[in-house]
C-alpha cells in the first residue's frame, strides 16, 4: 500500500514539474537589463536623382541644397533653388544597444515636402543624431520602395545597411558591482519567484526585489569583473511568470483571448433564446440551457456556449454582462 502511495505521489510531483516547465520562460524573455536598450536616431537629408517627382519649389529644400553646394565649394548666384528631381526627407534609424563604430544599420527615409515619390532616388550623406544631439551614425544610399507593385507607399522607403555607426555606445558592464532587472510585466509574485530562483542559482543572497517590477542583483565575488558571464547565467534562468486574470476582447474582429485564471461565480444569464446558469440550476424540458458548476473558468463557459451555437458577437455581449454583474473575477479589456 505504501509503495502504491509513493508511486502516486511521485507521479503527481512529476506532473507538477512538467506543468511548471511547460509554463516556464527564460528570465531574458520577461525582463530587461537596466541600461541595455536601443537608441533612436534621426536626421534631415536630401534625396536626389528623382524623375520629376520631387519637391519642386520648396523653402527648406531650397535652402538645404544651397547650403550643400556651398560646403562642396560651389557658390550659387541665387539663394533660390527649385528642382523636381530633389526632395527633402527625414531619416530615422534604430541603433542597437551595443552598436560599435563601423557596424551598418538599416534606415527609413520619409518625404516631408511635396514630393510625389522617392522611387529611384539617392539619399546624400546625412548625419543621424540621438536625443542628446550627438551624431552617432551617417547615412547614404539608394532608396528602396517596398510593396507588391500594386499598392506602394511611394513617399517613404528603406535603405538596408544604409547607415554606418560612427561611435560606440559607452556601456561598461563587465566591472559593475550591481545590475538591475526590470520586469516587462510587473508582478509581485513573478518578482518574488525570480529573486528566489536567482539566489538559488548564484548560491547566496545576491538578488532582492525593490518593487513589483524591479530586481537588483549584487555581483558575487566569483563574478567580479565578469559581468557578461553573470548576466548570461541570470538571463538563462527559467521562471514561471504569474499574471492577472484577464479577458481581452476585440469587438471589431470578434477575437476573445482568455487567461486560464479567470473564474466565474454563481450567475444566471438569459440572452435571446439562450440561458446560462452557473451554480445551482435545473434544466427545463424545452430550454436551450448550459449548466455549469460554481467557480468554473471562462474557458469552460465559452466551450459550453459554443456547443449551443453562440456567435462571437453574442459571446462578447455575454462576457461584458457577466463582468457588469460582478460575477467575472478578472480584468475585462475591450480593444
Amino acid at each position: 500500500m505504501n509503495k502504491i502511495l509513493s508511486i502516486i505521489v511521485l507521479s503527481a510531483l512529476l506532473l507538477l514539474v512538467s506543468f511548471e516547465q511547460a509554463n516556464a520562460a527564460r528570465l531574458k524573455d520577461i525582463a530587461s537589463i537596466r541600461g541595455v536598450r536601443e537608441n533612436q536616431l534621426i536626421g534631415y537629408g536630401i534625396v536626389v536623382g528623382l524623375k520629376g517627382t520631387g519637391d519642386g519649389k520648396n523653402e527648406f529644400m531650397s535652402k538645404s541644397v544651397v547650403r550643400m553646394f556651398d560646403k562642396l565649394g560651389m557658390k550659387l548666384d541665387s539663394p533660390e533653388f527649385a528642382s523636381k528631381n530633389v526632395a527633402a526627407v527625414i531619416v530615422t534609424a534604430t541603433m542597437p544597444a551595443f552598436g560599435k563604430a563601423g557596424n551598418p544599420i538599416d534606415i527609413t527615409v520619409s518625404a516631408i515636402g511635396d514630393a510625389g515619390s522617392l522611387q529611384g532616388g539617392t539619399l546624400l550623406q546625412t548625419p543621424l543624431r540621438a536625443a542628446n544631439d550627438q551624431v552617432f551614425a551617417v547615412a547614404q544610399g539608394s532608396v528602396i520602395i517596398g510593396g507588391d507593385g500594386k499598392e506602394q507607399h511611394l513617399t517613404a522607403g528603406r535603405i538596408p545597411n544604409g547607415a554606418i555607426i560612427e561611435r560606440d555606445m559607452t556601456a561598461d558592464f563587465a566591472t559593475r558591482k550591481m545590475y538591475r532587472l526590470n520586469l516587462i510585466n510587473p508582478d509581485f509574485t513573478t518578482a518574488a519567484r525570480s529573486v528566489l530562483t536567482i539566489n538559488k542559482e548564484l548560491g547566496g543572497h545576491y538578488a532582492s526585489a525593490k518593487d513589483a517590477g524591479t530586481i537588483d542583483i549584487i555581483t558575487p565575488f566569483a563574478y567580479e569583473n565578469r559581468g557578461v558571464e553573470l548576466l548570461a547565467t541570470i538571463e538563462s534562468i527559467d521562471i514561471n511568470p504569474d499574471m492577472k486574470a484577464r479577458v481581452v476582447i476585440n469587438e471589431k474582429t470578434g477575437t476573445i483571448v482568455i487567461g486560464d485564471k479567470v473564474k466565474i461565480s454563481k450567475v444566471a444569464i438569459s440572452h435571446g433564446s439562450l440561458s446560462v446558469k452557473v451554480g445551482d440550476g435545473k434544466k427545463g424540458a424545452d430550454e436551450k440551457v448550459a449548466l455549469l458548476d460554481t467557480g468554473v473558468s471562462v474557458g469552460d463557459l465559452v466551450q459550453a456556449l459554443n456547443k449551443l451555437g453562440v456567435s462571437p458577437k453574442d459571446l462578447i455581449t455575454i462576457l461584458q454582462s457577466i463582468k457588469a454583474a460582478g460575477a467575472l473575477h478578472g480584468e475585462l479589456e475591450v480593444l
